[in-house]
């Protein structure tokens, strides 16, 4: 059976109701897997990765392929309490799916439903992904080895819905489209003291004002300014009471940058600083940084290009150039592995991702399904 546009919205506003969080996403797989089950199965196989066992891969064996096409969905929700007074909000607390991955699986079953009655040309690979909004889900399931024989592809697509675009909307660009985040944690480790004999302590909180400082001229003074880069410090911990030196400062923040290189570079910057502020004042810099699998998403050029001549030519489209955005997305790493494209749906709404009152509008889902399924069609003839 194709779904229909009723029956999408349907099966978008029970999976809304049934969020989980990274690696927990067992309802939702069930869920997903009940779906793909009462779809014509002669073109399908699925696997269960048993390493990553809310993962679900699905290939639909092509009737003349040169090449396989993977499509990726991520499936977790994020630990938000729901403030939208739906009538389908989530039942499960402090849990909702505020990036709109409800409406990213919604999309992708549309999809598989139509290629299951409608045998593609070349074979398509559906990767319905766990743990993208942490836990870096596919990274683990490239390292994993999941992405094997028939369900390995050889080039790799996936969509992020946008409340800024216009319902159904496409938007996209040549280069990169979110940026690669990094997770920063430093320890200043020093001596404490009284307040009144600063001589017989090393005050970690003088020398952590200095290395922030420091920190700031990074972008400014190390980055070409053609080029977009972000520290934010966002968390400083230190000392216990006033009239205490610290011999302790926890400095929390994160790093953005819109390729990996230059993530590499203010990777390195940062080292240097830590070391020297550790030498000027005689202190110990413990400096950690935690990527994961949140690399930049980098649109393969070539593919990009062809995906938005295809948007721009198809009258049904509106298509939108959309500027990078500084968010983060894990679907980078697996565009660092196969070449393809990431694209914003439009799903117009006043509230912003990650937001506990976002509701994205649901004419969305079908216009998002038409728009890639002609560009897959498309793209199996070029």
């Amino acid at each position: 059976m194709i779904l229909s546009e009723a029956e999408l919205i349907e099966i978008r506003q029970h999976l809304h109701q049934i969020p989980e969080l990274a690696l927990k996403e067992f309802q939702t797989h069930d869920y997903l897997l009940s779906i793909i089950d009462q779809l014509k199965q002669d073109y399908l196989e699925i696997e269960i990765p048993q390493k990553l066992p809310t993962a679900i891969l699905v290939l639909v064996k092509g009737s003349n392929p040169k090449r396989t096409i993977g499509y990726r969905t991520d499936i977790d929700a994020l630990p938000v309490t729901e403030k939208t007074g739906l009538s389908y909000s989530s039942k499960h607390s402090n849990i909702m799916h505020a990036c709109g991955h409800d409406i990213h699986m919604t999309v992708a079953l549309g999809l598989l439903s139509y290629f299951s009655e409608n045998q593609p040309k070349d074979n398509l690979l559906f990767f319905f992904q766990p743990a993208e909004e942490s836990e870096s889900g596919g990274k683990k399931a490239y390292e994993l080895g999941i992405f094997h024989d028939q369900f390995k592809p050889d080039e790799f697509y996936g969509l992020h819905d946008n409340p800024n675009l216009p319902a159904g909307a496409i938007g996209c660009r040549i280069g990169t489209l979110f940026a690669g985040t990094t997770e920063v944690n430093i320890d200043v480790n020093g001596k404490s003291g009284h307040a009144a004999f600063p001589q017989n302590a090393n005050d970690t909180v003088v020398a952590s004002a200095s290395l922030i400082m420091q920190i700031q001229t990074i972008i400014s003074r190390s980055i070409d300014p053609i080029q977009s880069g972000v520290i934010t410090l966002g968390k400083v911990e230190a000392g216990t009471i006033r009239n205490v030196i610290a011999g302790h400062t926890r400095i929390e923040g994160t790093i953005r940058g819109l390729t990996q290189k230059m993530i590499l570079e203010i990777d390195d910057r940062l080292r240097d600083v830590c070391q020297g502020i550790a030498r000027s004042y005689n202190m110990e810099v413990k400096l950690e940084l935690n990527q994961g699998g949140y690399w930049p998403v980098e649109n393969d050029p070539e593919l990009t290009k062809k995906f938005i001549s295809y948007m721009k030519n198809n009258p049904e489209v509106k298509y939108i150039e959309t500027p990078p955005a500084m968010t983060g997305e894990d679907f980078g790493f697996l565009l660092a592995k196969f070449p393809g494209v990431m694209f914003w749906l439009g799903v117009e709404d006043d509230s912003e991702l990650h937001s506990a009152t976002l509701t994205p509008n649901e004419k969305s889902i079908m216009r998002g399904v038409d728009a890639v399924k002609g560009f897959l069609i498309d793209r199996m003839e070029n």
